[in-house]
């Protein structure tokens, strides 16, 4: 729980009895008395009014009047996709060789030497808060899938856990040794990290957030830029990760998490990396933001291409107990998160990946095709329809499909209010720098 911002809204609402209800609220979480309760309430409500009202570029925050909720940012689709294309116009141009603006999910620069350094960061699960090792695991596998797909081979890892005022200590340990599970299989080191509680004083409660980095070097980059019409798409088995374990966990089917228990997508990169082919990929995607679909959008609009993919053809290649769990409880699982690996290849070297993945155990097929055009379509049967992602990914918990996948009804509205917040943003940034380049 919040308690800042609880305290703030209670301000806002100019309510007289603030202190009192923070205070029983309080006493929900933490053990101690109502006395206490009541100072720790006095002093955060003390703290909130401080900040209430301030002035100035630095101080005040820009303002969207849309939620991160409502807009479904993080939530891997369309209103995610268009915040995330604000933020890269936010940062501007730079001078990587892949930035935010390419929509992958890792950054390159290049060296005088002429490696390329690739580097990437991934948050966890939120809902696997209370699975620390799941959570661990799942996330440094994450990192390093997105550095392999780069081309590259990862060198180091590094993290960031904050653990709520309220948890166990011990969640930082359980934790470290999931990642440190993944760090030990592959051979690549956890080398540095920073351990925090989440708000300090002011977040109550046993919450756990955080992240996992990756650094990896490579001399041929697979960035999604580089897909050309004409290639074919291959993709290799997936059971999930973190997404897959969320489900299985909350709704019950607990023992399908061990599905997700493996390191193929990794034994598959290293066999690709370790081969002669790898030199005439072209790109290489691992499937999670959205599922296919939402990967498929964001390889056509950064490589301004079409691609056709096979229904038939991707189905055998999710883990059967994986599908059939979401199978029945009615999760489409092309909008959710595989973990498998896309790769485009011309189609004269294809069999040669595919052989080379095999051979490392893991298997891989061909899903479809890049064309020229805009957009990504599925053939169903013998239907070829519109692949594009929903508002939202795949509902895959209870409260997610409460909330649904479809887009709001004032969803352009939100869009221009983002707009405006992403202009203001970018001016203020320019204000401050000239104030700091006259210093």
């Amino acid at each position: 729980m919040d308690i800042e911002g609880y305290a703030r809204q209670g301000l806002i609402r100019s309510d007289p009895e603030i202190e009192e209800k923070l205070a029983i609220r309080i006493t929900e979480i933490k053990q101690v008395d109502m006395t206490t309760a009541r100072k720790i309430a006095q002093a955060a409500v003390s703290e909130a009014r401080a900040t209430l009202n301030v002035s100035g570029d630095i101080l005040t925050s820009t303002r969207s009047g849309v939620t991160m909720g409502q807009f479904g940012v993080g939530s891997r689709g369309s209103g995610d996709f268009y915040a995330h294309e604000k933020i890269a116009e936010v940062i501007g141009s730079t001078a990587a060789v892949v930035d935010s603006s390419h929509l992958d999910d890792s950054g390159v620069v290049r060296t005088q030497s002429g490696e390329y350094i690739v580097l990437t960061v991934d948050g966890i699960h939120s809902r696997l808060s209370d699975f620390p090792f799941l959570a661990g695991f799942h996330v440094a596998r994450a990192s390093l899938r997105d550095v392999y797909v780069m081309g590259a081979r990862p060198i180091a890892l590094f993290s960031d856990i904050h653990v709520a005022d309220d948890g166990d200590v011990a969640k930082i340990f359980d934790h470290i040794a999931g990642i440190t599970t993944v760090s030990q299989v592959t051979g690549v080191p956890l080398i540095t990290g920073s351990t925090l509680r989440i708000g300090g004083d002011m977040v109550i409660g046993d919450r756990m957030t955080g992240g996992v980095g990756a650094v990896g070097v490579t001399e041929n980059l697979t960035s999604r830029n580089l897909t050309q019409p004409g290639d074919l798409i291959l993709m290799t088995e997936g059971a999930g990760g973190g997404t897959i374990s969320t489900t299985a966990l909350y709704y019950g089917m607990h023992d399908v998490v061990d599905e997700t228990i493996n390191v193929k997508f990794i034994r598959a990169c290293e066999a690709l990396l370790e081969s002669n082919v790898i030199k005439h990929v072209h790109s290489m995607t691992d499937v999670t933001n959205g599922g296919i679909r939402g990967d498929a959008k964001e390889i056509c609009k950064t490589a301004g291409v079409g691609m056709e993919f096979n229904e038939a053809s991707i189905r055998p290649l999710v883990n059967p107990r994986v599908f059939d769990m979401l199978d029945s409880l009615d999760i489409d699982y092309l909008g959710v998160s595989l973990d498998s690996l896309l790769v485009t290849v011309p189609q004269e070297y294809a069999d040669e990946v595919i052989g080379v993945v095999r051979s490392s155990g893991v298997a891989i097929d061909v899903i479809g095709k890049v064309v020229k055009g805009h957009g990504a379509k599925i053939k169903v049967g013998d239907e070829l329809r519109d692949f594009s992602p929903s508002f939202r990914e795949s509902a895959y918990t209870p409260i997610k499909k409460m909330i649904g996948e479809d887009n709001p009804r004032d969803f352009d509205d939100m869009k221009k209010a983002i707009d405006r917040a992403a202009e203001k943003a970018i001016e203020k940034k320019r204000r401050v720098i000239e104030i700091l380049n006259k210093k």
